[in-house]
C-alpha cells in the first residue's frame, strides 16, 4: 500500500499560458499563418518547442486558439456593433468607425488578423483559408441578415440588395485593413468610412439612420 503522496507527473509549466498565447496572436497577427514559423513562434512566445507542443499541440492547434483570442480581445467590434445598434446603417456606421481606430492603434499590428492572416497561403494550409474565409463570410451575412430586417420594417426600399450591400460594406472594411497594413492612418480610414456610407440607401423622406 503506498503510503507517500503522488508526484504530479512532468515538469510543472514554467511559463504564463496566457502571455505565450498573446504573443502569438501578435506573430500570427503581423505576418500570417504561412510566413509564421515555429521559430518565431518559440522566439516571440519564450517558449521552447516541445513546450509549445505540449501547452498548445501543434501550429494550426495554435493558430485555431489565436484565432478565438483575437476575436475576444481585438476582432469582435463589427458583430457587436450590427448586433447593438437599433438598424443596420447605425450598426456599419459604428462598426466603419471602430474599425478606422482598431486597425491603426498605436502598438499592436496593423489590420486584421481574420482578413490578412490568409495572404499568400498555400494549398497545404486550405483549411486554415476556408476557416478565415467563413469568419469573414459570416460578419456580412449578419450585416445582410440586419439589412433584411430594415428592408421588412421599412428603414430601407424594398428594392435594396441586401445581399450586394453587405457584401459591398464587407469589401470596404477588408480594404480598410489591407490599408492600415500599407501605412494609412486614422483619418484616411475615417474618410473612406465616411465615403462609404455615402453609397448607404436612403429610405423615403430622407437618409436612412
Amino acid at each position: 500500500m503506498a503510503t507517500k503522496e503522488t508526484k504530479q507527473r512532468g515538469r510543472p509549466r514554467s511559463f504564463d499560458r496566457e502571455t505565450a498565447l498573446e504573443q502569438a496572436v501578435r506573430s500570427f497577427w503581423e505576418r500570417g499563418y504561412e510566413a509564421t514559423s515555429i521559430s518565431d513562434l518559440t522566439r516571440a512566445m519564450g517558449i521552447s518547442a516541445p513546450s509549445l507542443y505540449a501547452a498548445f499541440g501543434d501550429k494550426r492547434a495554435l493558430f485555431d486558439e489565436v484565432v478565438v483570442e483575437y476575436g475576444r480581445l481585438y476582432g469582435g467590434f463589427l458583430s457587436r456593433a450590427v448586433a447593438e445598434e437599433p438598424t443596420a446603417r447605425r450598426g456599419v456606421e459604428r462598426a466603419l468607425r471602430e474599425a478606422a481606430a482598431e486597425y491603426t492603434l498605436p502598438g499592436r499590428p496593423r489590420g486584421c488578423l481574420v482578413i490578412s492572416a490568409a495572404l499568400n497561403i498555400s494549398p497545404a494550409s486550405a483549411e486554415v483559408a476556408d476557416s478565415l474565409r467563413e469568419m469573414r463570410l459570416a460578419n456580412v451575412r449578419a450585416i445582410a441578415a440586419a439589412i433584411r430586417a430594415d428592408i421588412a420594417s421599412g428603414e430601407l426600399p424594398p428594392d435594396t440588395d441586401a445581399g450586394a450591400l453587405a457584401a459591398f460594406i464587407g469589401a470596404v472594411i477588408q480594404g480598410m485593413s489591407q490599408q492600415a497594413r500599407d501605412g494609412a492612418e486614422r483619418t484616411k480610414l475615417e474618410a473612406i468610412a465616411e465615403l462609404a456610407l455615402k453609397a448607404w440607401p436612403r429610405k423615403a423622406g430622407g437618409a436612412s439612420r
